[in-house]
């Protein structure tokens, strides 16, 4: 309220800020009058330093000097000078240690670790003036070239930028670099490639949202959902969604989520620039357990060393994702780790709904709702179908998931009337000639939809989005000769990231970013003589704390991850019935990444927006 203060009257505050503002003044003075006695002469020809970092001894005493009436302002005010100067010393975990000891918040840790600032004095001793008895012809050190910043337990990079966001401005801070993973004896066993996004001045980080955010694959790093969505820059897309010409470029994304929570993306081992320190390491983190592992260890140690144990804490996955998502909320609520909701985008948790072979007719039943939406789509169907999507989409999923699963459920004991009955159902669901549904003994398999769909213009329909058509070098093969809906996304995504790294957020790395696949080898499943299944793991973290919300986004044209099958898997994880109103289902007349196309782009944010808003509230069960 006004003329309120936390220490008392105004009057009585003022003259208190004066001295801690002295205080902090007299602490900044110390170092730069240091750091003035170390400056070359003008004219020497050597580099000179603008400003000095704080050092950790001056910190150490401002912080063991202050008097327990004076501390949450005085605490405020060197947090504000270590982002404005930087600190000259590593926080290390004996570092922290200390730092807390001495009267550290976990902000100032965060501020310090954030703003580690080298001082050049190696550089200086190579530059310094020559040695008295050294001759004209001595020859000049020359520095070590540096390593590579992705293989190197360093400091991050971090940078400052602002955007617009509703016709307000936002601030942010850009945190890009690499947490290592280390053995039990100490020794860095791999890294982890992150960037984090944090508003400025939001207020208490405590109570300000944190979501972690992946893609899939296996394989895949973050970028899709990073550029695609939740960051503040996006890459630029066609409104559709298609490819622009090149060159690519980013754009001020306006719909980002930063404004309601802070994200960090993580880009899994093999992925991006996360490697193994050891090629013979690789495997263990190949595979859906040490996948699962290895992820929850990076979420724990950003919480360490960043002072975010109690933030309201989010995760959101996409495609193979969504698996990794549901696995680390069962795993992590084990190790005391509880969120507040988990955000599946194009999901898959059961892989028996999508792995079509003999024995298996379920994806068959689940993929054909999507068949008939990507047949809408391209106006394949009888003109009593072409009108509302979602009408005849609910008269396809209730054919579905009866008459047609019992007629595969017979086998050869169909009788040929019933036959020929499934036949004419598929033709007009899907639009595909009887005699092609009859040949494939009624069961439709994804490529063979995907080309034979637009045969007859030689043009085939894409996998992660059905909207898109591709060109193949004939048309009378079986299978599509590639994804025209990857074919779209991968240049202009791969482009901008690595321009995106480099030029904005200030990481140098001459690694290859692995944006999809190239970086992992073979995936261990872990499933044995069964289908890798993690909705198990979501129902015990659901059970373990029943105040998790869940968020599951599907694209009607998806065929990688079908929207049947998500939802055949949520009615099938034995969800208590009390917990049916945390999850949130919600469909965009798009594909796998839906918010490619700008519209769903839209409701994607304003969905999300009001579910974390809703999630980090804790209100209703």
């Amino acid at each position: 309220m006004r003329g309120h203060s936390h220490f008392g009257s105004e009057s009585e505050g003022r003259p208190l800020f004066l001295t801690l503002a002295l205080l902090a003044c007299a602490l900044l003075f110390s170092t730069q009058a240091a750091a003035r006695q170390q400056q070359p002469p003008p004219g020497s020809g050597q580099p000179t330093q603008s400003r000095a970092a704080l050092t950790r001894d001056n910190v150490l005493s401002f912080l063991r000097g202050l008097a327990p009436e004076r501390r949450e302002l005085a605490l405020a005010l060197l947090a504000a000078a270590v982002r404005d100067s930087g600190v000259d010393f590593e926080v290390t975990a004996a570092t922290e240690q200390e730092l807390l000891s001495a009267g550290a918040t976990p902000e100032l840790v965060a501020a310090a670790r954030a703003n580690f600032r080298p001082q050049a004095s190696a550089a200086g001793q190579a530059t310094a003036p020559q040695r008295a008895g050294a001759t004209a012809a001595s020859p000049t050190p020359t520095p070590a070239e540096p390593r590579d910043p992705a293989m190197t337990d360093g400091a991050p990079s971090v940078t400052r930028h602002e955007i617009r966001v509703g016709g307000r401005s936002l601030r942010y801070t850009v945190t890009t670099g690499v947490m290592p993973l280390k053995s039990a004896a100490g020794e860095t066993e791999a890294r982890i490639f992150y960037m984090a996004y944090t508003a400025d001045n939001p207020g208490p980080t405590a109570r300000r949202p944190l979501m972690f955010s992946f893609n899939g694959g296996p394989g895949s790093s973050s970028v899709w959902l990073h550029l695609g969505a939740l960051g503040p820059r996006r890459v630029q897309m066609l409104e559709d969604g298609g490819m622009p010409p090149p060159p690519f470029q980013l754009v001020d994304n306006e719909h980002t989520w930063l404004d309601f929570t802070d994200l960090v993306f993580i880009d899994p081992v093999g992925t991006g620039y996360s490697r193994a320190a050891k090629p013979e390491l690789a495997s263990k983190y190949f595979g859906l357990q040490g996948d699962i592992q290895s992820v929850s260890e990076f979420i724990r140690l950003y919480l360490v060393k960043n002072g975010r144990w109690t933030s309201p804490l989010f995760l959101v996955g996409e495609s193979y994702g969504t698996t990794r998502a549901a696995g680390l909320a069962g795993y992590l609520i084990e190790r005391g780790i509880a969120f507040n909701g988990v955000m599946l985008v194009s999901t898959i948790l059961n892989f028996q709904t999508a792995r079509f072979g003999r024995g298996n007719d379920l994806p068959f039943v689940l993929f054909l709702p999507t068949y008939t939406a990507i047949a809408w789509y391209h106006k394949r169907l009888a003109p009593d179908l072409q009108g509302d999507l979602r009408r005849t989409l609910d008269e396809v999923e209730r054919w579905a998931a009866t008459d047609y699963t019992v007629a595969l459920a017979k086998g050869d004991r169909l009788t040929a009337a019933e036959r020929q009955e499934v036949i004419e159902r598929l033709h007009r669901y899907t639009g595909l000639d009887r005699r092609f549904i009859d040949h494939s003994e009624l069961r439709i398999e994804i490529q063979r939809f995907d080309k034979e769909l637009l045969r007859d213009q030689k043009r085939t329909v894409g996998r992660l989005d059905g909207r898109f058509k591709g060109m193949d070098e004939l048309a009378v093969t079986e299978r599509p000769d590639f994804d025209p809906s990857m074919a779209a996304i991968r240049p202009p995504y791969t482009a901008t990231f690595n321009q995106y790294v480099r030029s904005e957020l200030g990481f140098r790395s001459d690694l290859e970013y692995f944006i999809l696949g190239g970086g992992i080898g073979r995936w261990d499943f872990g499933s044995d003589n069964a289908y890798a299944d993690t909705s198990e793991a979501l129902r015990s973290a659901f059970a373990k704390n029943p105040y998790m919300k869940l968020f599951v986004a599907s694209g009607y044209y998806d065929l990688a991850t079908p929207y049947f099958a998500t939802e055949y898997t949520l009615r099938h994880m034995g969800l208590d019935p009390s917990l049916k109103g945390n999850v949130t289902t919600t469909f965009y007349e798009a594909g796998h990444m839906m918010y490619i196309e700008q519209n769903s782009l839209v409701q994607l944010k304003r969905d999300a927006a009001a579910f974390v808003q809703n999630a980090a509230a804790g209100r209703g069960r």
